[in-house]
């Protein structure tokens, strides 16, 4: 027999197997001995009361043995396998292979950027000299932006396909088993790499192929129907089935399928800033406490208003983070937050960012890049205001909401290092002011939370793709260019490590289904 309960324990007994079957037999009215095993299914923090406390829920099993439970990692080898090209090797590209080679297909992923171990002297580069390599940084190389970017796996919806599954393969690959069960599963900008080199040699040991340092700089159509691309090596490689996956960063993409009048539309998206906390503020927020227990992590917050009839809200929230620069070009500045496995780090960031809809942006109808060049324009007055070296224009949050320049700025984790600035000079006026409405709110759902002790860092403006590439809902497939499937972030239909890789897979099971009919 099987039962399936929710357990409510301290901080200090959610760790104790111990414990945990004893308060199941509890629960249950049954002897310790009949239970044979206990399977967590989710874990999750409750603040909502006085005491904080886990929940757990678990099946129990009574009287018999858990059957195995297998999850295979084996793929075929695919050396003689139909070749699909992959462009961009994030989430969704690295997904898509592996499903690829599970259908016995043969991957040929091309990537801009360098291998995981490559990217790191260029993140150096930013982070102590301010220097940007626009081919390899915190947003192109392997693993894309997620790899140096925190490792968040939020996402829970399998409407548009197999969440567990996507998990189940990290965990094969090297990632703790603990974001099976947890209710907000994190890797750690730490441990990426080592899975990401993991996904790769599987790919490679199948018979896939990635190239590195390697720019898709033009396509090659004929009768609306891809044959192949050309990178700026000078290569044509051919092929008539290729999975567009290059990220929501990689602007030369966007203006190479408007050159070639290949339809694509502006898509709404949100920009503000990100601010930093002490970790400690927001611990004795949601926690209620004036040190936190040293068995709970450090706290998140999840914040939301509509002001003016438009959404404000923190997005990528990074306990025990810091906050990244992630400029793809030598003039702008763009910020992000990361956390390593354990959130150690003495500051917790957010984006807090603004819907921007189609209406906000002239020129909206008639141009698709109209909010892409909107997005570009604001990064360039960041940097600008930055001052150069990458250094980002910075306010106070009291501050901010006072129209006043801080005299100084907090310790931070920004390592470029920060200037202070009006950031009215930097983010449109419907953007600033329902972030000084906003902010004062937010202070009030968590105390603590307004406080000139947080410092707003500008600008957070890669939230998502500020372009859609068009596809048909059935085959995913560009309906211009046969063989052409637009996929995750980059292409509009993602967010976040999860659901890209989803839509990476779902690319390749059409390109399969393409090729089998």
């Amino acid at each position: 027999m099987i039962q399936e309960i929710e357990l409510k324990l301290l901080p200090a007994e959610a760790g104790n197997e111990e414990i945990i079957r004893k308060k199941a037999s509890q629960q249950l009215n049954i002897p310790s001995s009949r239970i044979t095993f206990i399977k967590p299914d989710k874990r999750s923090i409750d603040a909502r009361g006085k005491q904080v406390v886990y929940r757990l829920k678990v099946k129990v099993y009574i009287d018999e043995q858990p059957s195995p439970e297998f999850f295979n990692i084996s793929y075929p080898n695919v050396n003689n396998g139909k070749r699909i090209l992959i462009i961009g090797a994030g989430p969704a590209g690295l997904f898509a292979a592996l499903r690829c080679i599970e259908h016995g297909l043969k991957p040929v992923i091309i990537e801009r950027g360098k291998d995981v171990k490559q990217r790191r002297r260029d993140l150096a580069a930013i982070n102590k000299q301010g220097i940007v390599n626009p081919e390899s940084n915190y947003c192109y190389g392997e693993g894309g932006a997620g790899t140096y970017s925190d490792g968040k796996l939020y996402t829970r919806s399998n409407k548009r396909g197999d969440v567990n599954y996507v998990l189940q393969t990290l965990v094969a690959h090297g990632a703790t088993d603990d974001i099976l069960i947890d209710a907000r599963p994190h890797i750690g900008t730490n441990k990426l790499p080592q899975i990401i080199v993991s996904i790769r040699e599987a790919i490679l040991n199948a018979g896939g192929e990635i190239h590195f340092d390697t720019k898709l700089v033009d396509f090659v159509i004929d009768s609306n129907s891809i044959k192949g691309i050309k990178t700026q090596k000078g290569e044509t490689l051919e092929a008539e089935h290729v999975i567009l996956a290059t990220g929501h960063s990689a602007r030369d993409i966007f203006y190479l399928l408007k050159n070639h009048n290949i339809l694509i539309e502006p898509k709404p998206f949100a920009l503000g800033v990100r601010i930093e906390h002490p970790q400690q503020v927001i611990d004795q927020a949601q926690y209620h406490c004036d040190v936190r227990d040293e068995y709970l992590p450090p706290s998140y917050y999840s914040l939301v208003e509509q002001v003016d009839q438009r959404g404000v809200f923190s997005f990528c929230m990074c306990p025990g983070g810091i906050i990244a620069p992630c400029s793809t070009d030598f003039d702008e500045i763009v910020v992000n937050g990361w956390s390593p496995s354990k959130r150690n780090n003495p500051f917790a960031n957010s984006g807090t960012v603004v819907q921007i809809n189609l209406e906000d942006v002239e020129g909206s109808t008639n141009d698709p890049l109209s909010l892409l060049n909107f997005q570009a324009a604001i990064e360039k007055t960041a940097f600008a205001q930055g001052g150069g070296d990458l250094r980002a224009p910075a306010q106070r949050m009291v501050d901010f909401v006072s129209n006043k320049v801080s005299a100084d700025l907090p310790v931070n984790s920004y390592l470029p290092g920060l200037k202070s600035a009006d950031l009215k000079e930097v983010l449109p006026p419907f953007i600033h002011d329902r972030l000084r409405k906003a902010l004062p709110v937010f202070g009030k759902k968590m105390k603590g939370y307004f406080t000139n002790e947080a410092v707003l860092v500008g600008v957070e403006s890669r939230t998502s793709s500020p372009v859609r590439i068009p596809r048909d809902r059935e085959t995913y497939q560009h309906p211009q260019i046969k063989g052409l499937y637009p996929c995750g972030e980059g292409a509009g239909y993602a967010g976040g490590i999860v659901s890209a890789a989803i839509d990476g897979m779902n690319c390749a099971d059409a390109a399969y289904k393409t090729l089998t009919q």
